[in-house]
């Protein structure tokens, strides 16, 4: 009657209609804008009034356990005085949560309207390659840094069973417009982590954080996606953004656990990271806990793979 997830293969829960990720944590974006543009300038001035977002590759969502395969991008080195194509020495992962659309809109949408629009919540992680995105991302953010791959997990917990565990969004530092308000709790208390295993040795923690760290909750990027009139569709997909708690262990990307590159992160096996090398596994996991029961996630992995020697090889 029963089947081992040993001896299952899983596949994608839902077929990715668009894919949306957001910049909606604070201490991410707080601690990226400090590395780049110093903690005077952190966020930018819109961040603390729209959840900022981009328009991603629904192509390249992947179901957990599929190996992603280190990319091919244009990068510039520091001095020098052209770019050059190579594969990213600088890849990463992003601890997310996905919300999956369940109902479709036609016009502007309330917070109250979207947060019942979502179906439920996968583990998402975003994979990216911060070399590609240095050289690229001015004026027009994230491209090919963030197309490689997105991972997420095979189980989508529904909002009905995350209902015990909503939270509310933190304090606001500035007043948000009427129409992204929240009007009750949107945010849900699940404990996040991020494990790190090298090719054929045990794995390592290297990140715990929660959901209720999130400035924005999937509602509100919801309903900002609406104003422009936006029509969403069932099996559309927004990723939260990086989710990074106040502390130095809850951190959800290298890029911040290593600042830059310039702390490596020590794992329980002696080696370190800066960011990910070839054969590395990623897992990504997420537990509600209620009273005298737990609602879990699941996994969500994916290693590492070596770049193709010749990027145009089939």
């Amino acid at each position: 009657m029963l089947v081992a997830q040993s001896d299952a293969r899983m596949h994608m829960p839902f077929a990715v209609t668009e894919y949306t990720d957001f910049y909606a944590g604070k201490h991410h974006a707080t601690n990226v804008g400090t590395m780049f543009r110093g903690a005077e300038n952190a966020l930018p001035p819109n961040w603390l009034h729209i959840p900022i977002g981009y328009n991603g590759r629904a192509s390249s969502v992947v179901v957990s356990g599929t190996d992603v395969r280190r990319p091919w991008g244009q990068l510039k080195a520091p001095g020098a005085d052209l770019p050059h194509l190579g594969p990213s020495a600088r890849f990463d992962l992003e601890l997310e949560l996905g919300a999956v659309v369940g109902l479709p809109s036609a016009g502007m949408v309330s917070v109250a309207q979207a947060d019942a629009m979502i179906f439920g919540y996968v583990l998402l992680n975003d994979w990216s390659a911060r070399d590609i995105q240095a050289w690229e991302y001015q004026p027009l953010g994230p491209f090919q840094a963030k197309a490689t791959a997105t991972t997420v997990s095979p189980w989508i917990v529904t909002r009905a069973a995350l209902e015990p565990f909503r939270c509310n969004t933190p304090a606001r530092e500035k007043e948000l417009l009427p129409h992204l308000r929240d009007n009750g709790p949107m945010l849900y208390d699940i404990d996040l982590a991020v494990t790190l295993a090298p090719e054929g040795k045990a794995a390592s923690t290297v990140a715990e954080t929660n959901y209720n760290v999130m400035y924005y909750s999937a509602a509100q990027q919801l309903a900002h996606h609406t104003t422009s009139g936006c029509p969403m569709n069932p099996g559309d997909l927004l990723g939260s953004g990086t989710i990074s708690g106040p502390e130095k262990h809850q951190r959800g990307s290298l890029l911040e656990l290593s600042w830059g590159g310039k702390e490596p992160v020590t794992l329980d096996t002696g080696e370190s990271r800066t960011f990910l090398e070839d054969g590395d596994r990623l897992t990504l996991t997420g537990t509600a806990r209620g009273d005298g029961f737990t609602l879990g996630f699941g996994e969500c992995t994916g290693r590492v793979l070596p770049a193709l020697k010749d990027p145009y090889a089939r």
